[in-house]
């Protein structure tokens, strides 16, 4: 897709891995964030917004003259659930209405394996529309965000991809992320595919590499074009050097992984018992 696309959350990790890989000669990024994003390199075309995905007026501007939207914005932790509802959920919602006001026809949001992150490996692969099984306030997050994606898919005819992201690090970070990686080339890959498939209305697709200890299904990215080109098994060793986790422990029994251990029970931190 050439002209303008509006990356929110651009100083992220997946946004900033993401702007240099999605540049290209006869495309502009506009770069949205609430947090201060590194000026415009010498030839670099990038358009710099500081906004928050939860102001109307502002989204709505910053989706004008737009032909896509990548939705990367919100907290990509655990937050207490006022700060999960309002950035990370009403954050989409408003994201979503902005693009459809501004006639924007095709987005792409980032969820997460989150989402299903209470399934465990023993079902198998997992399949590309998974039903939900959050471990997380931030997991119903990423429920809440495919669930906008679809309605405004139905309702308005808008092309909506939800990319139920792995890991998108420049390499796996330890044992679990040799099963969920996803490279930052791969990253921009996918998210090409994303933009440039004809058509595709709402779809819900695994953001993960190749990887042979892979978990999640590539069937649906690669339905859209996607075609993998990294494999974390590159880095296995160095990776496994550092240690394995039992293979009964959580991080490896669940697709959440240790968000699913009490530590990750927001509900009853916040409440104190």
């Amino acid at each position: 897709m050439t002209g303008r696309i509006l990356i929110t959350g651009a100083a992220g990790i997946v946004g900033t891995l993401m702007r240099t890989r999605l540049a290209a000669p006869d495309r502009t990024l506009r770069l949205l964030d609430i947090a201060p994003l590194p000026a415009a390199a010498d030839g670099e075309r990038v358009e710099l917004v500081t906004a928050s995905v939860t102001d109307q007026a502002a989204m709505e501007e910053a989706c004008a003259g737009v032909d896509a939207v990548i939705h990367l914005g919100g907290h990509s932790l655990e937050r207490p659930w006022a700060e999960i509802l309002d950035v990370n959920i009403n954050g989409t919602h408003v994201v979503l209405e902005a693009a459809r006001r501004a006639g924007v026809s095709r987005v792409v949001l980032a969820s997460s394996n989150h989402a299903v992150g209470y399934y465990e490996r023993s079902a198998g692969e997992a399949g590309d529309y998974l039903f939900p099984q959050p471990d997380t306030y931030y997991g119903v997050s990423k429920v809440a965000l495919e669930a906008l994606g679809s309605l405004y898919a139905s309702r308005y005819g808008m092309d909506v991809i939800a990319v139920r992201i792995g890991s998108c690090f420049e390499k796996p970070r330890d044992a679990r992320m040799l099963s969920t990686w996803l490279s930052p080339d791969d990253g921009a890959r996918l998210f090409e595919a994303c933009l440039s498939a004809p058509s595709p209305g709402f779809r819900v697709v695994w953001g993960v590499s190749d990887n042979t200890r892979r978990w999640f299904s590539l069937g649906e990215a690669e339905a859209l074009g996607y075609k993998s080109a990294d494999n974390s098994e590159v880095y296995a060793e160095e990776v496994l050097a550092a240690g394995s986790p039992d293979p009964d422990s959580p991080a490896l029994t669940y697709l959440g992984g240790v968000w699913c251990t009490p530590e990750f029970d927001t509900a009853v931190k916040e409440a104190g018992r």
